[in-house]
């Protein structure tokens, strides 16, 4: 097919870029040799996911390079530009937690989430791949020491002073030889020696005892158990001064097996692993995994990775230094990654396996059940309000039943909207009036939740976008249970409760749901008042600079009666505003 094309294609390196009928780019590579990898394609013998991305290729393109490194920088570059549909299945989604100790005259100790690592000039530890261990890490930490834990300086001593948490920052002159000693074994802590704490531990377990206080000196000895099997479960790697990340990979059936272990203070930290279907080399899969990771995590002094990757142009890329060790007790942890990533592909393969054959009989359903050719590419949309009022809406999208995260959005609905058909009228405009003017990819599908109005409502819309898309509205019975499918002619069908196509379309379901509700809380969660005062209707521009005026933080509004909100608002706002803001503390 494309045999005039691919002579004429250099042997030099390059990235290039398969495209399918509609103009998309759906897969961006890069190769040293671009003819020999382009030909590989479409004149040897393809099997399993790369097969099914040739049968998508309509045509290809590619850009020529001066070096393999040019050619890595601009297939990531054109990855992030385009989110081919391919290459978008193995990013990973998931970022870790890391502990974060501020390097502030009086710091505080919390666990965040995507760091600036970048601008950060605070000390992060982790990652965590157990968000749960870096929470109670902190927490155990922050009852031992008394660490600031307020966000600014109060005016007056707050309830961790009285409880002994807190040194009382705000009005106490500080010992700083104290507050230095503190640090010191913090640090130590969090590097990966638990002497001192234990030591700690044992001290306040003893003196809790004395006091007959035998609940808090229980407390204490479950915090020591629970470092001692940590350190019991870590295995010991050289001297204290290592901290790297070591990758090694497992290919069977064109599925890539990662793992990946965090080596802090000379152990074994944490570990994660990740399995992706790839359609080129595994190695580059490898080393595009690799780059994606330290977008979101934090860039250790030196990485491990098997013989097989060019550790030249990562180490030049990451700008860190990236090496394969050939002997020692490096090279048996890099064997020993090995092992566990063949181990896990091994026990899932059947499973990943049968996943698949599932996933296509229900997409083949639901092909037949709407009269198409095919079916792949679902949005799906959802509303939240609270009493009626505060519209947002979300929307997911799912590929082959497979959630693309990195393409959902959320949309704030006007503040004039009372009732659900409006929202979905809002959103559903706003959504395919953008993917026209910015020629998006369309989707096959549209899912909205309810019943026959909202079919006809997002129907309508598209009519007057003149865009021929299939819109499908999932019904509730009145035990708020989904029991039917609503087809674009408003026809009702029955879903097999049991049945695979309704397992999935109950997953969509439960996500677009989950997905509109959070957004309350993301915008609460902003810590910007103002973004919170702006979905109440009747507080305008003037009402939301006087109470910013008056109360300052969302606490005091929190606190403050109706009576006293009255003094700025119409009652009737004043108690809209107490609603909702009792109400998102339920999200």
């Amino acid at each position: 097919m494309f045999k005039e094309k691919l002579a004429l294609v250099p042997e030099l390196p390059g990235s290039y870029q398969m495209k399918d009928k509609d103009n998309n780019i759906i897969y961006v590579g890069k190769a040293k040799n671009l003819k020999k990898r382009l030909k590989s394609y479409f004149t040897g013998r393809v099997t399993g996911k790369t097969k099914k991305l040739v049968s998508d290729i309509a045509d290809f393109e590619y850009i020529v390079t001066t070096s393999e490194l040019e050619s890595l920088i601009l297939e990531i570059t054109l990855i992030k530009k385009y989110n081919p549909k391919y290459n978008i299945l193995l990013k990973d989604d998931k970022s870790y937690p890391y502990i974060e100790f501020t390097k502030e005259k009086y710091p505080t100790l919390k666990v965040i989430r995507n760091p600036n690592l970048k601008k950060n000039k605070n000390n992060l530890y982790g990652p965590f791949p157990n968000v749960s261990s870096a929470r109670n890490t902190v927490y155990m930490l922050n009852r031992l020491y008394p660490l600031r834990k307020c966000e600014t300086l109060k005016k007056d001593y707050c309830l961790y002073y009285h409880i002994g948490e807190c040194l009382g920052y705000c009005k106490n002159e500080i010992d700083l030889e104290k507050l230095e000693t503190m640090k010191k074994e913090i640090t130590s802590f969090l590097n990966g020696d638990a002497k001192a704490l234990l030591k700690k531990l044992n001290q306040e377990m003893e003196l809790a005892s004395l006091k007959m206080n035998f609940e808090k000196a229980l407390e204490y000895k479950k915090m020591i158990d629970d470092i001692n099997i940590t350190l019991k479960n870590q295995t010991i790697v050289l001297n204290k001064e290592i901290n790297l990340d070591l990758f090694n990979y497992y290919v069977q059936d064109n599925y890539l097996s990662i793992q990946v272990f965090f080596i802090r203070s000379g152990t074994l930290f944490g570990r994660d692993k990740k399995i992706f279907t790839f359609y080129d080399s595994p190695v580059d899969t490898l080393v595009q995994y690799i780059i994606n990771f330290y977008e979101k995590h934090l860039l250790p002094k030196e990485i491990l990775v098997p013989s097989d990757i060019d550790t030249k142009i990562l180490t030049t890329y990451l700008k860190t230094n990236v090496r394969t060790p050939l002997k020692g007790d490096m090279k048996k942890l890099l064997d020993l990654a090995y092992e566990n990533a063949k181990i896990l592909l091994e026990e899932e393969i059947k499973t990943l396996n049968q996943n698949e054959k599932v996933r296509k009989l229900a997409l083949k359903e639901l092909a037949i059940v709407l009269n198409q050719k095919n079916v792949s590419r679902i949005e799906a949309f959802d509303n939240s309000h609270l009493f009626g009022t505060y519209y947002v809406s979300g929307m997911v999208v799912f590929e082959d039943f497979l959630p693309l995260k990195n393409e959902y959005r959320k949309y704030k609905i006007d503040v004039s909207t009372k009732d659900d058909l409006k929202a979905m009228e809002e959103v559903i405009y706003r959504r395919y009036y953008k993917v026209l003017m910015e020629d998006l990819k369309k989707p096959d599908i549209i899912i909205v939740d309810g019943g026959k109005n909202q079919v006809e409502v997002a129907k309508r819309v598209l009519d007057e976008l003149n865009l021929n898309i299939s819109v499908i509205g999932l019904k509730k019975d009145d035990k708020h249970r989904t029991t039917s499918l609503i087809t674009s002619d408003l026809a009702e069908i029955e879903l097999d409760l049991h049945g695979h196509l309704f397992l999935f379309l109950a997953r969509i379901q439960e996500e677009v749901h989950r997905f509109a509700i959070s957004y309350h809380r993301q915008i609460k969660n902003k810590g910007s008042l103002a973004s919170i005062l702006e979905m109440i209707p009747g507080i305008g521009l003037k009402r939301r600079q006087e109470l910013l005026k008056k109360f300052s933080s969302l606490k005091k509004i929190k606190e403050a009666s109706i009576e006293e909100l009255s003094k700025i608002l119409p009652n009737e706002v004043a108690i809209s505003l107490k609603e909702y803001l009792n109400e998102s503390e339920n999200y």
